[in-house]
């Protein structure tokens, strides 16, 4: 009993509950905020529109601001944390975000809106890499994946709630109002975050043997397993994308309206959130490899089985392609500490997230293109065809993600 007692409270486990306690705190909530901030765009379009008297190319080019900011920078966000430190350019990176929703909610005209979202997309462009690297580090080995998976389902509880809550906040007060108020929790947040983060020290280059990752011989064979981590991603998040842009118009042949399309997506969307909770727990029990091949090989196959099905059917089978179209990433995700040296986690993830949201965004244009020649049908059957090279691809992995499970 004394024993136990003396171990509950040993002060240096009761600081690393802390620190990881804190970690997920920061990293979730940080995740949850970014991506509502970067969904909340699809609320005010229509508004803008009104306001600006915009086409929808330029309405695109607004949306395409704020993306191609955030994508663009997370390198540079991440080789910058490594001087100033996590917690200081991620709570900049929030502060940032979330004035520029304050300027938006001040701008009297287009030029200062654009403004506005590029100093968003610069502030968004923090949290990916620095998160991520953040649940890394507080949650290592086995538990990485988990973590990982969580912090990943956070992003998608911003998705519904920040949006929502500009919705409700539009029912009361104008739409300037409402941008400068949910600006202005960016700001909060960021006085948390920088607050709250856990101040790691620099990690230690060992000069042992890594499984995964050492040099020499052994490192050599699995030199390449990020990048090729980095080449799954990119054909899953493009297939991701290219299922969501087809997907409305095959149920609209089937007989679909309009609110009808409407609950498809979220039943697509209330999947893939679950996907990504429940498959970081699959991969951490079964193995990082053998859920790529279980989460896109059902992909394949219900993306194809889903053409024939009549209206009632296909809805049902929606949430099931939401969880396999969504859960891989975050398997890949919470691999990506186990490929690289932890002193270079960061730079790992802003590539990872830099390729895997740019193949995302330049989906769309190519399968469109696509779907003009060959029809929606013949391109979902090509979507599906192709996310099947991750599975290969995957095998190359296999070495250097070989861990106990």
């Amino acid at each position: 009993m004394s024993v136990a007692s003396e171990h509950v409270l040993d002060p240096q486990a009761l600081a690393i509950k802390r620190d990881e306690r804190r970690a997920a705190g920061v990293a979730c909530g940080a995740h949850a905020l970014h991506d509502g901030y970067t969904d909340l765009i699809y609320v005010m379009l229509p508004i803008w529109q009104q306001e600006f008297g915009l086409g929808y190319a330029e309405l695109g080019l607004l949306r395409a601001l704020f993306s191609g900011t955030m994508a663009g920078l997370q390198i540079p966000s991440g080789l910058i944390a490594e001087r100033l430190g996590t917690a200081a350019v991620l709570a900049l990176g929030t502060a940032l975000a979330g004035a520029g929703y304050c300027l938006a909610g001040a701008s009297a005209g287009l030029g200062l809106l654009v403004i506005a979202l590029l100093v968003g997309g610069m502030g968004a462009s923090t949290q990916h890499p620095l998160a991520s690297s953040l649940m890394a580090r507080a949650f290592a080995g086995p538990r990485s994946m988990k973590a990982l998976g969580t912090y990943n389902f956070a992003g998608d509880i911003g998705k519904m709630t920040v949006p929502a809550a500009a919705s409700l906040l539009l029912l009361v007060m104008s739409w300037r109002p409402t941008l400068a108020l949910l600006g202005a929790l960016g700001l909060v947040a960021a006085m948390a975050i920088f607050a709250l983060t856990p101040r790691y020290g620099a990690e230690i280059v060992s000069k042992e043997p890594r499984p995964n990752m050492a040099g020499g011989a052994h490192g050599a064979r699995h030199r390449y397993a990020f990048p090729v981590l980095l080449a799954i991603g990119m054909l899953d998040s493009a297939t991701r994308m290219g299922f969501l842009l087809f997907l409305p118009f095959l149920l609209t042949a089937k007989g679909a309206s309009v609110p009808t399309v409407g609950l498809a997506l979220t039943l697509v969307f209330a999947g893939g959130a679950a996907g990504k909770l429940v498959c970081a727990f699959i991969g951490a029990r079964i193995g990082a490899i053998a859920t790529v091949w279980l989460t896109e090989g059902l992909t394949a196959i219900a993306i194809v089985a889903l053409l024939p099905l009549p209206l009632e059917a296909a809805l049902l089978v929606l949430p099931l392609i939401g969880i396999a179209l969504n859960g891989t990433s975050s398997v890949l995700y919470g691999s990506v500490p186990d490929l690289v040296p932890p002193e270079r986690r960061a730079r790992a993830f802003s590539a990872f997230y830099t390729g895997t949201i740019g193949a995302g965004a330049l989906a769309p244009a190519f399968y469109g293109l696509a779907g003009d020649a060959l029809g929606v049908s013949t391109t979902l059957i090509v979507v599906a065809a192709l996310v099947l090279f991750t599975l290969p691809l995957s095998l190359v992995l296999k070495p250097a993600l070989a861990r106990q499970v």
